[in-house]
């Protein structure tokens, strides 16, 4: 695998057959709209909307698993201003981390009779029953971040965790070199977390990485719980160089976890996923956190929704949508002065994806 810049470098794009999901994940309301993106705009479309987007607003449901922290917060404004600039209403479901509530809400969706349904993270073995049941029914399904065992009648969108890995890997491998003394911080059964631990495993072959342990965990309170337990890897393993944090919230507390231990000079620590906490924590003085691989939440919540508006337009010519990610140092966020999502969008206007799944008819939203 060749090596990436040191800087900020464009992944992996737009197609391909995974179905991942980030699980583990907290949520809000019940039934209520989601929350509007701040600043949101849109270009202004140079064509009239196709049925059956064009008379009244139709009915779209969000049934979701989000997670403690910014990220998917933004991933929920973004849907929904991209759903407001389609004509869709949406209304959200979110189990806060509770499996079988999620079953509940889409059971709840499918009785209501949406035009439509989004399904956002999840568990396989609770939430996929019903997703069957959604397409027996003849619903619309789209699916964000979930691995299916059957995904025959959906439309799979995902991030592509493969190249989020190893793009952060690559930075990893040319900060510390082959044979590197390493941690990873996880956690098994959530299906990206999975995917990019096939990339580390790969990883530790390719370049004789000798990994000192594997622990971590994804609760309601991701960030707090990794601490301990990081807490005692390193005082167990104090000549690690590296820690992969395949999940911000994990980073964030092995971040806290080394700085306790007083090793910010010694450990450098490689994350996935971006916010505005996150970049906050980054560029932080004297953070350990050198580099994390991931695309722009809200620009990504925002693509789910106009896959879906194009699907129902006829116009969607693939079952399954990857979307691509940049890696990003906190040396360029330094070097940039970057101190939120919004500068770093005009840094790497890649991020908005405004040239993914997009129509003369369905620009992307931008926040």
């Amino acid at each position: 695998m060749s090596n990436r810049s040191r800087r900020l470098i464009a992944l992996a794009a737009v197609t391909g057959a995974a179905a991942l999901v980030l699980s583990g994940c907290a949520q809000q309301s019940t039934g209520q709209p989601a929350a509007s993106a701040p600043a949101a705009s849109q270009a202004a479309p140079t064509a009239d909307r196709p049925a059956p987007l064009n008379g009244d607003p139709i009915d779209v449901a969000l049934v979701r698993q989000s997670g403690a922290g910014d990220y998917f917060t933004a991933w929920g404004a973004g849907a929904d201003a991209q759903a407001k600039a389609a004509n869709i209403d949406l209304t959200v479901f979110d189990a806060r981390n509770d499996n079988a509530k999620q079953a509940s809400d889409l059971e709840q969706a499918i009785a209501s009779k949406p035009d439509a349904i989004i399904v956002d993270h999840g568990q396989t073995d609770t939430i996929e029953p019903r997703i069957r049941e959604a397409v027996d029914a003849g619903i619309p399904v789209i699916i964000y971040d979930l691995a299916l065992e059957n995904s025959d009648g959906v439309i799979v969108t995902s991030q592509s965790d493969a190249s989020m890995a190893q793009g952060v890997l690559d930075q990893l491998v040319t900060d510390n070199g082959d044979g590197a003394k390493v941690g990873l911080v996880s956690a098994e059964g959530f299906a990206p977390l999975d995917r990019r631990k096939v990339v580390w495993d790969e990883y530790l072959t390719e370049h004789k990485l000798d990994q000192k342990f594997f622990t971590g965990e994804v609760t309601e309170s991701t960030a707090t719980d990794n601490i301990p337990l990081v807490d005692a890897a390193l005082k167990s393993n104090p000549d690690v160089q590296a820690i992969f944090a395949p999940y911000d919230e994990i980073a964030k507390g092995v971040v806290q976890a080394v700085r306790q231990n007083n090793l910010q000079d010694k450990v450098k620590v490689y994350g996935i996923d971006i916010s505005n906490a996150d970049i906050e924590v980054m560029t932080a003085d004297g953070s350990p956190w050198v580099a994390t691989s991931a695309t722009d939440p809200a620009s990504i919540g925002a693509a789910v929704v106009r896959t879906l508006a194009l699907s129902l337009a006829g116009q969607l010519d693939k079952p399954d949508v990857q979307f691509p990610a940049v890696t990003v140092t906190r040396d360029f966020l330094l070097e940039k002065k970057i101190t939120n999502v919004t500068q770093l969008r005009e840094a790497e206007p890649s991020l908005l994806l405004s040239d993914v799944v997009t129509a003369d008819w369905l620009p992307a939203v931008s926040g």
